[in-house]
């Protein structure tokens, strides 16, 4: 095999699915709380979730100049869901026996403990490769 060859994509490690309970208040007939599947994300699909939640907001003191912010909650709201392979959070019938209409208001509304949610988006984002949480980052650029 030639060096080249060995960057060609049939080479390339292709990472599992995961499998997290995400929450203990979802259990199945033993008692057991219910494993959720999840798939990797894409870089390029990563970028486009960032995008998709990044505001422009203007600079204190400075008229006409503004910063990116990206909204984090928002933003690993997206990542959970847009890697959520089962239970389906697009399902019409399992939003509506929550009351809500999007998947993002679903995954709030199935993972409503605050702690579990927390623990949650920390798993996720360790699956997806971030070695530090988004807001691990958040506090590092503060110092």
């Amino acid at each position: 095999m030639s060096e080249f060859s060995r960057f060609m994509k049939a080479n390339k490690v292709k990472k599992p699915n995961g499998k997290y309970a995400p929450t203990v208040t979802l259990q199945d007939e033993n008692g057991k709380p219910l494993e959720w599947e999840f798939r990797p994300i894409t870089s390029k699909e990563n970028e486009e979730l960032r995008d998709s939640c990044t505001i422009e907001v203007q600079v204190k003191g400075k008229p006409n100049l503004f910063r990116p912010k990206v909204k984090a909650a928002d933003y690993v709201a997206k990542m959970i869901v847009a890697s959520t392979v089962y239970p389906d959070l697009y399902d019409a019938k399992l939003q509506d026996s929550y009351g809500v209409k999007t998947p993002e208001d679903l995954l709030y509304a199935m993972v409503d403990n605050a702690g579990e949610y927390q623990e949650f988006t920390v798993w996720m984002q360790k699956y997806q490769g971030f070695t530090q949480s988004l807001d691990d980052k958040v506090e590092a650029a503060k110092n």
